[in-house]
């Protein structure tokens, strides 16, 4: 699964008791409003508020509906390839219907991320009793993800002693680990963490949720309550709370962000696990000053993809984007005339019913049936159902044209 890497190294022999540590180690859990970092990240919170927000209102229901389907699979894409697992949105698709590559390994990988979509879209359709971050949440999130896994991925090794352990979906750690130079709590003491950090972000004015969506990244990462899989959980928790908070209908998300600036995003998670320096570095045991600092280049990040993403899909540009794609088509014979007069329409109203395709064209029946046949076929228009209106798709296949920037072109061959 990839996060076995820092998992499994120097692991300890297995144990499972309470040590009794205080669950004050793991404070702070919030950056104060009395420290000297509460104002920027305010700033940045409010900023982030009105960014998405903005967003979000200025697409149409069915476009924007289009894109958070598009936006699973980039997010799913960029949370494992942190992880050192390098599966490309259109592999995604393909397994996502159930077209899966002759490899053993790069099938595992498809398999893989058809689970984190899977868990995605959970989410996404309010599947969370609850705060993500309360311990019932956080276990189901694993449990839903690792019961997807093919066997093979559902093992880590230790690279000393090449025990090979087996990763239990659910289940928090048994055994005591070393991750880099950070040592995690016993296992045993892990159920008493777990409900001081639920408690701690349980009941959170607008602000402060949106801080606690990187605070509590970094907090779970120190706890460390799986045996693997702790970084596709986090990604996933902030995921959801950041959706919540600021209701961003899933169409952008941070996990690009965090990718493309995988250096610093690991740099700062292990600086947070520094304890406090000195009597100007908050009250805690952990240092307020590197959360803080962590907390502020996790927004950042949010408000940098709200503008990539805002900026992509500028109604304009990507109506330019698709009508050009549509031109070449039809000049090669591949669309059928007047298809691109559909796919503006729906562009510009979000959704378009079924029995008005005919007028758009100024066709018969017969010929506006046979246009949405070729179009639902190309994978750029869907209906929920035989009645339902048609609504715009983003294919990964076609992102490169549509979304250019989303991520990398597809440029290795899959084996079949």
């Amino acid at each position: 699964m990839g996060d076995n890497k820092a998992d499994t190294n120097k692991a300890k022999k297995p144990k499972d008791e309470d040590r009794d540590e205080a669950v004050t180690l793991m404070e702070p859990l919030l950056v104060q409003e009395s420290t000297k970092h509460r104002g920027v990240l305010a700033d940045l919170a409010l900023d982030l508020t009105a960014k998405s927000t903005g967003f979000r209102r200025s697409l149409p229901d069915g476009v924007a509906l289009a894109l958070s389907e598009l936006m699973r699979s980039m997010n799913c894409y960029y949370s494992n390839l942190i992880e050192g697992h390098d599966t490309h949105p259109i592999e995604i698709e393909r397994a996502l219907n159930e077209d899966y590559s002759n490899d053993p390994k790069q099938r595992d990988l498809q398999l893989e991320a058809r689970a984190h979509i899977a868990v995605q879209k959970w989410i996404d359709e309010g599947g969370l009793d609850g705060k993500a971050t309360s311990a019932r949440s956080l276990r189901e999130t694993h449990q839903r993800f690792c019961d997807l896994l093919p066997e093979e991925m559902l093992w880590v090794e230790n690279p000393e002693t090449h025990e090979r352990m087996k990763i239990i979906p659910g289940a928090l750690r048994a055994r005591d680990v070393i991750v880099g130079r950070h040592v995690p709590i016993s296992p045993g003491a892990l159920p008493r963490f777990m409900r001081r950090f639920e408690d701690a972000y349980a009941e959170l004015g607008k602000v402060n949720a949106i801080i606690a969506a990187a605070t509590a990244h970094h907090r779970l990462l120190w706890m460390h309550p799986f045996l693997d899989g702790n970084g596709r959980v986090a990604r996933l928790m902030s995921y959801a709370m950041l959706r919540e908070t600021l209701d961003t209908g899933g169409i952008w998300s941070i996990a690009r962000g965090l990718a493309r600036n995988e250096g610093r995003y690991k740099s700062h998670l292990t600086a947070c696990d520094l304890p406090r320096r000195n009597d100007l570095d908050g009250r805690g045991h952990l240092s307020e000053e590197t959360l803080a600092g962590f907390a502020t280049f996790f927004l950042e990040t949010c408000i940098d993809q709200v503008r990539f993403m805002e900026d992509l899909v500028r109604p304009q540009r990507l109506r330019d984007r698709v009508l050009i794609w549509a031109e070449e088509e039809m000049r090669a014979g591949k669309l059928p005339p007047k298809s691109g007069a559909v796919l503006e329409a729906v562009l510009y109203r979000g959704e378009l019913p079924k029995a008005e395709v005919a007028r758009v064209l100024g066709s018969s029946s017969r010929n506006a049936r046979r246009v949405t046949s070729v179009l639902t076929d190309k994978g750029v228009l869907v209906s929920d159902s035989l009645r339902a209106p048609l609504r715009l798709a983003f294919p990964a296949a076609l992102a490169a044209r549509w979304m250019p920037g989303l991520f990398p072109e597809f440029s290795r061959e899959s084996e079949r």
